[in-house]
């Protein structure tokens, strides 16, 4: 018996970091992201060895433990054993689970795409599913972002966790007494196909750890930096528009939308934007991209562009010559999937 899930990594669209407390906490927060078709995968294959075994497929990692209630945080696969630790506190306590995890993500740690909180949500479910464990969407966004935030104290917003176990298009609310609420966009798949075919994913080759940046971000508003302050607010505001533009199928202004809010972004923390960024988005702008986006807090990984009518050809084109790739994706509707193979 193998236990399987998989959850889709996102891209954020307006709003990201609006959802990072202490910002959500004092002013809440608003969010549009939509899931695409890259995955993290988790496999769990129950054995009666008496041990615990993880292997990170995508890494060629593997790490061996005994089988007890909890394991070590030692600052080794530490997120992957905090979601053991968990799930053996709350549902099944000073039990010694016997198994093997495989696991595997089609994007690399720190691409700005949501890979960590992806991976939690997709081990949750693994767990949910082989121990027929009785939570909801809700449930288990919250149980990953208590892990990342609470149990491994890694900094970061709530956003990754809904998107992965809700999937699609989504609408997000982060209300200053911790309440979050989902609202599923409803659109046509004309207007998904229309959109996939004019954003062109771009990795630049480069990745990096957003809690510098995040951290940064974080104090800036506890500093009351106005500058910081309000560009958050403006791209509260961003997100509103950009849910308008997108339910009533005016699609270019999304990427003016992309553009002005590009600029407010890199007004919240520095280090969100680096010389390789300017270069390539200014590249892609001349080649007629109307706007994008760096994915995620900054400073590496993915940026995405909206290219209207042929453009894409283009803006492709000399993408192509800065080095980086471009990564071809479809937008997803589902959420976190699990299911069992005899």
């Amino acid at each position: 018996m193998i236990i399987r899930s998989k959850a889709p990594l996102r891209l954020g669209f307006a709003g990201g970091g609006t959802d990072v407390s202490p910002y959500s906490d004092l002013y809440g927060g608003c969010i549009l992201n939509a899931t695409i078709s890259l995955y993290a995968y988790c496999d769990i294959i129950p054995t009666d060895k008496g041990e615990i075994n993880f292997y990170l497929q995508d890494k060629k990692e593997h790490y061996n433990y005994k089988s007890q209630p909890s394991l070590p945080i030692n600052g080794e696969i530490d997120l992957l054993k905090a979601v053991y630790n968990r799930i053996v506190k709350d549902f099944c306590p000073d039990t010694a689970l016997s198994f093997d995890m495989h696991t595997y993500v089609d994007a690399s740690a720190g691409s700005g795409l949501g890979t960590s909180s992806t991976l939690v949500v997709a081990i949750i479910g693994a767990f949910c599913e082989w121990l027929s464990l009785p939570l909801g969407e809700y449930d288990i966004a919250n149980l990953a972002y208590s892990i990342e935030r609470e149990d491994v104290k890694l900094a970061g917003g709530k956003q990754d966790q809904y998107a992965a176990t809700f999937g699609g298009f989504n609408f997000m609310e982060f209300a200053s007494d911790g309440k979050v609420i989902v609202n599923p966009l409803r659109i046509r798949e004309d207007i998904l196909c229309e959109l996939s075919r004019n954003i062109i994913l771009y990795y630049t080759q480069t990745s990096r750890d957003s809690s510098d940046i995040i951290k940064q971000q974080q104090d800036n508003v506890k500093k009351n930096n106005a500058e910081s302050l309000d560009a958050m607010h403006k791209l509260k505001e961003q997100a509103i528009m950009m849910k308008e533009a997108l339910l009533k199928r005016d699609l270019d202004s999304i990427g003016r939308i992309l553009n002005i809010g590009w600029m407010y972004k890199k007004q919240m923390a520095s280090g969100i934007s680096t010389d390789l960024f300017e270069n390539v988005y200014s590249s892609a702008i001349q080649a007629g991209a109307l706007g994008g986006k760096i994915s995620g807090a900054g400073g590496g990984g993915y940026i995405f562009f909206y290219c209207p009518g042929a453009a894409r050809y283009a803006v492709i084109k000399q993408l192509q010559a800065s080095g980086g790739s471009i990564r071809r994706f479809e937008f997803t509707t589902n959420g976190l999937t699990t299911w069992t193979s005899h």
